[in-house]
């Protein structure tokens, strides 16, 4: 997916509101969330009103993606996969349409059930327990009742209802209750017969789980396959008696796919990105490329060769790849740009250069340093600073154009296992947004040092982060807001921390 075309003419001339028809450069801020559904609506009678099919107005579309599944069949690695957030954890769907700028919020009942009882026995999970049912039942009612009021805020497009929903009755109760809401639903099944892929999820979810923190982990394996038989006593599978729902079954790690009753744009993309993803245990290895000559003299963008303290770090590189990774196949990615190439050129691996992997366009900037484009363009250099995502450089890119030209690439590194990408400092940060859950105003100021391998763990309840510096030194391409960015030394390996907590203190 490419951005469009499109020059912004300078922020230093006036940007009036102007007439109706007039170019607005300020249609580069708005989220694509806000591009989903019409910006005002006349009002019309009933039999001519435009509606998306199911009788509902179009910009009123909102959809909860209710999840199905046995535990350990790779649903909370769909539903949950990523960082931990203040009310618990986010869902993949909601990383990736938060990622995209699409208003999403996930409503986990795990999370409320463990209000009243936060590391319930098997048996709690045991249908004939009548006060464990009833508790189950009241956590569901609270998690839609706050799903309810949050659909209430303009914008807020899509949630996620995190739970088994095993049996055709709860299913059609919330099938039911967003109906009369006006909200329309899109079951999600993860439906696994792979024993050995389920033994592994066991084993996560025995070390993950916030039900199992500080038990004995031998002792919550057991528990757990207990409950998963509960589960199964009672277990329906989405059939042709829920032909009137819409779903899609993701059946043995996507090896197959059925979708039922898709109806719209919104729907088709959710169920798109889902298609893509696989619940296989895979990691992610990201660095930038070594120190270039630019680097060094404070230049952006361009296509230069890497310095000679990069072509050391492209040395080190394997085998800072080699410890980390061990014997495991891996695929390298890199950009089509001679930095990544010549980083890359010793990884015994096979490669791949992506277009898409570019460093974002810096457009009339290009080859200037900070200095210089503070000194020629100031009024641009601060609306950067004052808007780092959204700002886009004269004849360039910013870095919302950056994400969107990304999406086909997370589409790939979700189907894909183990991906080792070399690439540029603004990608980096946007890869690492999306995985990390950080938002749009941190990402763009996250310090990713030169010469430093990220390797990324997605698993069932949040990501992890393991970081490896090559012992050479190099500048620091990183500027804080407000800064003049004259290049130093990167700090010792030693103090430097996560970027994700590096980005979250300044």
């Amino acid at each position: 997916m490419a951005p469009s075309a499109m020059l912004l003419p300078p922020t230093s001339a006036p940007q009036e509101q102007g007439q109706a028809g007039q170019y607005k450069p300020n249609l580069t801020k708005t989220p694509q969330g806000d591009f989903m559904r019409p910006a005002a609506r006349t009002r019309m009678s009933s039999h001519t009103k435009k509606t998306n099919g199911v009788g509902v107005q179009v910009e009123e579309t909102r959809i909860c993606v209710v999840m199905v599944g046995l535990p350990a069949r790779g649903k909370s690695l769909i539903a949950q996969k990523g960082g931990w957030t203040e009310g618990g954890t986010d869902s993949a769907v909601v990383r990736y349409l938060d990622w995209l700028s699409i208003k999403a919020k996930c409503f986990n009942v795990g999370s409320y059930r463990r209000t009243a009882t936060p590391q319930p026995a098997a048996s709690f999970f045991d249908f004939s327990n009548t006060e464990g049912e009833r508790l189950r039942r009241a956590a569901a009612e609270a998690a839609v009742n706050d799903m309810c009021h949050w659909f209430r805020s303009p914008g807020h497009l899509i949630a996620v209802l995190d739970a088994t929903n095993s049996t055709k009755s709860r299913r059609r109760w919330i099938k039911e209750r967003c109906d009369s809401e006006g909200i329309e639903t899109l079951f999600v099944e993860s439906k696994c017969d792979d024993e050995e892929l389920i033994m592994a999820n066991i084993m996560e979810v025995k070390t993950t789980s916030p039900d199992y923190v500080g038990q004995d982990p031998e002792a919550a394996a057991k528990d757990f396959r207990e409950r998963i038989k509960m589960h199964e006593r009672v277990y329906e599978t989405l059939d042709e008696d829920e032909a009137d729902m819409t779903y899609c079954k993701i059946i043995d790690v996507g090896s197959q796919v059925i979708i039922n009753r898709i109806q719209d744009y919104l729907q088709s993309r959710v169920v798109y990105y889902l298609m893509n993803l696989h619940i296989k245990p895979r990691s992610i290895w990201i660095s930038r490329h070594g120190e270039s000559e630019y680097n060094v003299s404070g230049q952006i963008g361009g296509d230069a060769n890497l310095s000679p303290r990069g072509a050391q770090y492209a040395k080190l590189l394997p085998g800072l790849v080699a410890k980390s990774a061990g014997d495991r196949p891996l695929t390298v990615w890199t950009s089509t740009l001679k930095r990544t190439a010549q980083t890359a050129c010793h990884l015994p691996y096979e490669k791949l250069s992506w277009k898409a992997l570019d460093e974002l366009d810096s457009g009339v900037c290009d080859g200037m340093t900070y200095g210089q484009i503070e000194k020629e363009y100031p009024q641009d250099f601060a609306a950067r600073d004052e808007d780092k995502y959204n700002y886009r450089y004269l004849g360039g890119e910013s870095y919302r154009d950056v994400v969107i030209r990304l999406e086909p690439i997370i589409m790939e590194l979700e189907r894909s296992e183990n991906i080792l990408i070399v690439t540029h400092q603004a990608v980096l940060r946007c890869i690492y947004a999306y995985f990390m859950g950080v938002s749009q105003e941190q990402s763009p100021w996250m310090e990713v040092p030169l010469h430093c391998l990220i390797k990324l763990t997605p698993r069932a309840y949040k990501t992890y982060e393991e970081r490896m510096s090559a012992d050479v030194p190099a500048v620091s391409t990183w500027r804080e807001k407000g800064s003049k960015a004259e290049h130093a030394q990167t700090p010792g390996p030693s103090a430097r921390p996560s970027p994700m907590i590096e980005a979250m203190s300044k």
